[in-house]
């Protein structure tokens, strides 16, 4: 899960797998694969890098159990 701010300052936390698009113009708009969207705070730039962390700790944490899931 990344945690993302809304534009009324609440936090909350998003599933990155959920992710179909992301926009920025201005504010930042996350389109989900049912269809839900939702603008947040953090910029285009900042998504990506929560999602590239998010998938890098699971990879991390995957292989250091030793599962099948680091490599994926």
């Amino acid at each position: 899960m990344i945690k993302l701010t809304d534009l009324h300052g609440v936090e909350y936390l998003l599933n990155p797998d959920q992710i179909e698009k992301v926009e920025q113009n201005p504010d930042t708009q996350i389109m989900l694969l049912n269809g839900h969207r939702y603008y947040v705070r953090e910029t285009l730039d900042e998504v990506i890098d929560k999602v590239v962390t998010f998938r890098a700790v699971y990879r991390a944490a995957a292989a250091k159990l030793g599962g099948d899931a680091a490599e994926r």
